[in-house]
This record gives C-alpha cells, structure tokens and sequence, in this order.
C-alpha cells in the first residue's frame, strides 16, 4: 500500500508563563492508504496534538505534513475529524446534521438529502432520520457525528478519543460498529486512545508515545487476524499484547514522574 499521510520531523513548542514547553519532538510516521493506525501512550505524549497537525487544526513548529502528496497548512476537505464530545447541532434533526456540511460546500437540497439518506443507511441510524440529538443515546449521537463527517467524503478520518466518554458497554458495541464500518469504507483512519484493549481491537498498527516531550516510542503491527470480538481479549494472543503495551506505558509515565 502506498503512504496517503506523511509526518515529516513534525516538532510542536507551546509557550507558556514558566517558559516554552516542547509538546512533540521530531515526529516521523507514514500511514498508508486505507490503513487503521491508532496513537497510544501516557497523558502528555502529545497524541491529540499530533492528531490536529494532522488534521491541519494545529500548526507544527517545524516538519510537515502531506496528505496525497500536499502540504496541510490548514483543515483540508480530504480530511474529517471526529471528536470526544458529540458535536451535533441540538437544533437540527440527525438528517440535517449529516446534511450540514454538504449544504457549506454547496450541495444541491436533492443531492444533500440523498447521501444523507446514503450514509444514515450505512451507521444504521435511518429510522431516526427526523429526530433530534437529544433524544438520541450517547453512542447513537456519536454514530450522528460519524455520519457528518463521512458524508463529505474524506479521504482520512481522524479520531479523537471519539469513544471516552461512553460506558463500557456503549464503548464496546460502537468499536465493533466502527470496525465494521471502517471494512466497509476502507478509510484511512488516524484514531487516538489510552486504552490499550481498543487499541488492539481497532489497529493495524499502534504508535506508542512516550511522554514529555512526545516521541515515537514503538510501532507495533497487530497480528491478530479481523474481525476481531471483544471475546478475543482473553485469547494468549491478545493478552500478551496487552501485558506487554501495559507494562511499557507504564514505565514511560513511571519515568516521567
């Protein structure tokens, strides 16, 4: 597969009252097209700073980053972002919501309303098309937020702890629904998490980032065969990743202390 995303020495400094604060330092990473790379380590590796450089929310230091071969200076309609908090507009109705950002960028009301049926059909959300976020679950209206951001069509779908905020059980079902999804698409997706479980579930790789300032640690390629179940946590497998990403990211945040 060829690199659709280039991180180039991407360095991120941040000025604070006690001085300048080194977030990122010398960050290289290249994911390929349609591949499922997820960002692990301790709090204050930089992961969510990284994926905003990423995303062009956040401007780096110094590096770049190109995505299909262009610099990203600034947010690029080839790259949607889902956050942790559910983002959706209270005031419009889930299809609305999806319909948004097509009606900015100039979609026909026929055209908007046909790919949102298209994709509210893909995240399983249809017969709630007329309804509005509040009346919806947590993992419903993240499902919403999901379906805003595919339907422009990117071709990168960068996650930020998209699932913090909901309960296990919710967490585990909307994983499985992002897998899912994800086969079916073949985004590349970029997704950020300090869970080490999702981590192994969800990615082909997994960045590990050591702390202050953030640095690639490792990158470890998952070898557990997809689909993959939550059942698949207790397999030797699995708990021998597990065992190992736990005792690494505690030692770098034990170090760090």
């Amino acid at each position: 597969m060829s690199s659709l995303i280039e991180v180039n020495a991407v360095a991120k400094t941040f000025s604070s009252q006690n001085g300048s604060v080194l977030a990122l330092d010398t960050v290289s990473l290249d994911v390929a097209e349609g591949e499922f790379v997820v960002f692990l380590g301790p709090s204050g590796c930089g992961k969510s700073t990284l994926l905003r450089i990423i995303g062009g929310l956040t401007s780096s230091s110094s590096g770049y980053v190109r995505i299909g071969g262009r610099n990203i200076a600034g947010p690029d309609p080839a790259v949607g972002m889902v956050f942790q908090s559910y983002t959706s507009f209270p005031w419009l109705t889930v299809e609305d919501n999806v319909a948004f950002g097509l009606e900015l960028s100039g979609s026909s009301k026929a055209g908007r309303q046909r790919r949102a049926t298209e994709i509210l059909g893909r995240v399983g959300l249809t017969k709630f098309a007329r309804v509005y976020p509040s009346q919806l679950s947590g993992g419903m209206q993240q499902r919403v937020a999901i379906a805003r951001t595919l339907a422009l069509n990117p071709k990168v779908l960068l996650m930020d702890e998209p699932f913090g905020a909901l309960d296990a059980l919710t967490r585990v079902e909307m994983q499985s629904f992002l897998v899912d999804l994800w086969m079916q698409e073949r985004k590349t997706v970029v997704f950020v998490t300090h869970d080490i479980d999702e981590a192994i579930l969800l990615g082909d790789r997994i960045v590990v980032l050591s702390p202050h300032p953030g640095r690639i640690s490792e990158i470890v390629d998952v070898p557990i065969p997809r689909p993959r179940t939550i059942e698949m946590t207790e397999e030797p497998e699995f708990v021998r990743m597990r065992h190992r990403l736990r005792t690494k990211i505690f030692q770098m945040a034990s170090a760090a202390a």
